[in-house]
């Protein structure tokens, strides 16, 4: 299960953004490590003109190219991983964010929060925390990471995000976010 948590959320990587200033603070610290990709570079990327055989490629680029920002932060201070729990609550209180999947086990605590897009099918913004990775290590002599926080916004189908998760064999907790 640890194992499938960490492919979910590497391979969520490139779909990821934040673009809150709330969490604009963790860009900076020493003690995150950010990818932070605004809307201009997504555009760059999903003008690229790829012939694209594979449905799984071409869910990529369709997802690719409704995102408007893309921001990913990563900690390994239990400090800082407090503060985003703080900070993600206190997000919480001022958006209408809803709580779509919660995935507990003893290696990690996942929680995907998304807001409501055109129709039932697409959201205006997914955000995800995973805590408790402290017990996972990635490779040997890797540091450990404590906390990820990330979020797409955009025009965002869920179908696309939960047929990329089927084909991964990614846990099947995370397949609710197709349907809504």
């Amino acid at each position: 299960m640890k194992k499938n948590i960490l492919i979910a959320f590497v391979a969520m990587l490139p779909f990821v953004g934040i673009s809150q200033s709330m969490f604009d603070k963790y860009e900076d610290s020493d003690k995150v490590s950010a990818v932070v990709i605004n809307s201009s570079m997504l555009k760059l990327l999903s003008n690229i003109n790829v012939e694209v055989n594979d449905k799984e490629a071409q869910d990529y680029m369709d997802i690719v190219k409704s995102l408007k920002n893309l921001k990913v932060f990563v900690t390994q201070d239990k400090k800082i991983s407090e503060d985003m729990m703080l900070t993600i609550g206190k997000y919480l209180k001022t958006t209408s964010l809803e709580e779509l999947v919660k995935v507990k086990d003893k290696d990690a605590n996942v929680t995907i929060y998304v807001k409501e897009g055109k129709d039932e099918d697409h959201v205006s913004e997914l955000l995800m925390f995973v805590n408790g990775l402290d017990k996972i290590s990635l490779e040997e002599g890797m540091p450990k990471i404590e906390t990820v926080l990330l979020s797409l916004t955009g025009d965002i189908d869920l179908n696309k995000i939960g047929s990329l998760t089927q084909q991964m064999n990614l846990p099947k907790e995370l397949n609710k976010a197709s349907r809504k």
